[in-house]
């Protein structure tokens, strides 16, 4: 075995039995795409690399044959590899895919080992995945947009780059990965969905310098709406203060800071039309019964604090006939306690499910990567065993897909 393939599964086993071929264009960004490849064997794919004639001018087919262990196609034979290849592999990625090679698929132009193939997988009906890079003013071009548009028409997904000034520019790769896994896992099963997403925690002021809070970090909440959207979902995230490693991709986003302005803007979504509500959040519990405008002076006096509770946003929610999925961090010393506390949090709030994950334990929930829930619906328990929060999310939201669906 190549040693490069040791890395295979190494963060997790999302992607363990696919089969990837990636195939790379001439594009200053193709330097990106050897860590891309890397990322994809990392989730448990196999992957193998195709490259044009202008890509390797830019970097030696040596360098992905070093990054996958597996040896590069640079031009077809007479083994007719863009038969045989669409046959093989589950998915094709073209990234960075440049203008000619997105405007040459598009139009049925077989003249390159990538073009050729592509055409193949779109055939067969197989995940054709195109990720433009390239100068801003081209890729707003109308000849662009028509072929970006004839990609879509003919089932290929295309992944819209980031925009840096002036540059469509090539995604991260965390985003990149994460999105393409959905993709080749679920495809867009959620399109036709409203979600709306509640993620990290809310904060409610002393002064304008103290506030109560708590330690989340929206990972979880976050990683829920990125994981909707991906899958097509319609999808609105209302989040307060962030982590700066957490980062949403949802267009629809509004950030919040106390727990009412939460409720608020939840009940708004739910009001345009929006029937899923999934509560990952982690609103603030009291506030302060009198806030100070200015800030105590800590040197002059200790301020007697009372405290009152916040709003509910299930209370807020539930009167409308939505789907209701709430979290509920508790502490426990084993799963029967922590499910016996859930069950008593779903009914009182009258959730159709209900998250639970134990808050006492220090290798899952607030401030982690990973997460490991017990999810309680009428008639089931679920657990989803601990894992990255991006695997959680997917596996949590094809339980609410199933669950929405027989209400």
């Amino acid at each position: 075995m190549h040693p490069s393939k040791k890395i295979i599964g190494e963060a997790s086993n999302e992607l363990m039995g696919k089969k990837i071929l990636v195939g790379v264009t001439g594009s200053v960004a193709i330097y990106k795409t050897l860590d891309l490849v890397r990322s994809l064997m990392r989730l448990g794919a196999e992957v193998k690399v195709i490259m044009s004639k202008d890509a390797t001018k830019l970097v030696s087919p040596i360098m992905f044959e070093w990054a996958t262990g597996e040896k590069v196609i640079t031009k077809l034979t007479g083994e007719i590899e863009h038969v045989s290849l669409a046959e093989e592999f589950d998915a094709f990625i073209i990234a960075p895919a440049t203008a000619n090679t997105i405007s040459k698929i598009a139009n049925g132009i077989a003249d390159t080992p990538i073009t050729a193939t592509a055409l193949n997988f779109v055939g067969l009906k197989k995940e054709l995945i195109i990720v433009p890079a390239m100068h801003l003013p081209m890729y707003f071009s109308p000849q662009m947009i028509s072929n970006i548009n004839k990609l879509k028409e003919m089932g290929a997904f295309v992944i819209e780059p980031f925009i840096v000034r002036d540059v469509a520019h090539y995604p991260d790769i965390e985003y990149l990965s994460n999105y393409i896994s959905s993709l080749i896992l679920r495809k867009r099963d959620l399109e036709g969905y409203k979600i709306v997403v509640t993620a990290g925690p809310t904060r409610e002021h002393l002064d304008p310098i103290r506030f109560i809070s708590n330690p989340s970090s929206g990972t979880m909440g976050v990683a829920i709406a990125n994981e909707a959207y991906f899958r097509g979902a319609d999808v609105v995230l209302v989040h307060g203060p962030l982590c700066s490693h957490v980062k949403p991709v949802v267009k629809k986003r509004v950030e919040v800071e106390t727990t009412e302005e939460m409720a608020n803007e939840v009940e708004k979504s739910v009001k345009e039309g929006y029937n899923i509500v999934i509560l990952a959040g982690a609103p603030a519990d009291y506030k302060f019964k009198n806030v100070a405008s200015s800030k105590i002076d800590s040197h002059v006096e200790i301020p007697k604090v009372e405290l009152e509770k916040t709003i509910k946003i299930s209370s807020v929610i539930r009167k409308y006939d939505v789907f209701l999925v709430g979290f509920s961090a508790e502490t426990a010393k084993d799963e029967n306690e922590l499910i016996e506390k859930a069950k008593i949090k779903k009914e009182r709030h009258g959730f159709n499910l209900i998250v639970a994950n134990n808050a006492s334990r220090k290798d899952i929930a607030f401030s982690s990567i990973y997460n490991e829930v017990i999810v309680i619906g009428d008639s089931f328990i679920k657990k989803i065993s601990k894992n990255y929060k991006t695997i959680i999310a997917r596996e949590l939201l094809d339980i609410i897909k199933d669950a929405y669906r027989s209400k």
